[in-house]
């Protein structure tokens, strides 16, 4: 499919010179009481960030929005007492590109300035929105879906803008009822989704191979169900999980052990024979490097599942896939930790194998559009200019609040 706007050709030979004026963040509540195996999401927050700039559109200046994935904190503090004012002073040139439209790459670089090497967590998922905001606004100034834009930034030949997705639920609740697992999978697949993925670990071994089990009841066949530990177990716990769950041909076995045990995922992978995926608590280069090297993670069958919004937006994440595929791995076993527009922009742009997706929880940024439709498991991204998020009703009004 071609890369151009609408009407199927895109004019980039428009010249900008733009700045940006103001850089705005706001801490918003992730609306959720669900739990997995280690934390409780009641409490969490995000960080919504407005990139605004001098260009004018409509009488309005053109703004880059964008968060900083789901499942971390806001990143007040670190945008607003570093970040933000490093790009406030740079010189404005500094930070675009020849065609005068930001650089993604120089903006990171410009918000990581005097920041050492390592460590990354928080100061990550903070440079990720602001990063992201870049690529939203720049796809507005060209009128095309972010990625359109990201695809052709990239050298992408073979763009489609039709994306596999899989269901993420199957959380512990408070005060659970029975048949309650059974009727959320099966909402999702009266959605249009037809592969899920359930959480393990919070309820003793013997519980969890019967939730397993009751979820293959609406699955259909363990191929169309993964499950995920979110790094509870220990080398002895993760094994055992794993041959219990042998015979059940699972889609994959999520983040068994801590993500930074290599080791343990390495010792795993001797044992159980299906796919396992891990990634979404690796957040540069260089942790996928020694994940490659010391996790024992197998080409061609397990999966990696990096978010571009925790992990320094699409210009670090575009590096972590050059490191796998020159160590034998196709991006095509790429599915991010996301649930949000952000990853289903990234994994369409950079042809990557699927996209997660929360419907219903974590509100207001689960979630794709308010018309978007499921169709076998497959998703269409909307033409929209940007992200979409101005089709997302509940996520574009949290957004109008950063401006008072």
């Amino acid at each position: 499919m071609g890369l151009g706007r609408r009407s199927g050709v895109l004019n980039i030979a428009r010249r900008y010179r733009l700045k940006i004026t103001k850089v705005l963040e706001k801490s918003v509540p992730l609306k959720s009481n669900v739990s997995n195996a280690v934390i409780n999401f009641s409490t969490h927050t995000v960080s919504l960030i407005a990139l605004v700039t001098d260009q004018v559109r409509n009488g309005k200046p053109v703004v880059g929005l964008s968060f900083n994935s789901i499942g971390r904190y806001a990143q007040s503090d670190i945008i607003a007492q570093r970040m933000a004012p490093r790009l406030l002073e740079a010189k404005p040139e500094s930070l675009l590109q020849d065609n005068g439209q930001l650089s993604a790459e120089k903006v990171l670089a410009c918000a990581m300035q005097n920041e050492k090497p390592g460590g990354h967590g928080d100061r990550a998922h903070a440079a990720s929105a602001l990063e992201l905001a870049v690529w939203d606004l720049n796809a507005k100034l060209n009128d095309e879906p972010v990625s359109a834009l990201i695809a052709r930034h990239f050298d992408r030949t073979h763009y489609s803008p039709e994306v596999s997705v899989y269901a993420a639920g199957g959380y512990y609740y408070p005060g659970e009822q029975a048949g309650r697992l059974e009727s959320e999978l099966s909402g999702y697949r009266d959605l249009g989704f037809d592969r899920f993925k359930m959480k393990i670990g919070g309820a003793p071994l013997a519980e969890d191979m019967q939730r397993i089990e009751r979820a293959l009841t609406i699955a259909g066949a363990g191929q169309k169900l993964a499950v995920d530990a979110n790094g509870r177990f220990s080398l002895e716990q993760a094994i055992a999980y794993g041959d219990a769950m042998q015979g059940y041909d699972l889609l994959w076995y999520e983040e068994a052990g801590d993500p930074l045990d290599f080791e343990l995922n390495a010792l795993l992978a001797n044992e159980y024979k299906g796919a396992l995926a891990t990634g979404e608590n690796l957040f540069s280069r260089q942790d996928v490097k020694n994940l490659a090297l010391f996790g024992g993670t197998r080409p061609a069958l397990d999966i990696f599942q990096m978010d571009p919004g925790l992990c320094y937006g699409v210009t670090e994440y575009a590096r972590m896939l050059t490191e796998l595929e020159s160590r034998g791995f196709d991006r095509k076993f790429c599915y991010p930790h996301s649930g949000q527009l952000l990853g289903l922009h990234v994994v369409a742009g950079l042809g990557l194998g699927g996209c997660e997706v929360y419907p219903g929880i974590f509100q207001p940024m689960g979630g794709f559009g308010d018309n978007t439709t499921i169709e076998q498991g497959t998703v269409k991204v909307s033409d929209a200019a940007g992200f979409g998020f101005e089709e997302k009703t509940n996520l574009i009004a949290e957004f109008a609040t950063i401006f008072g």
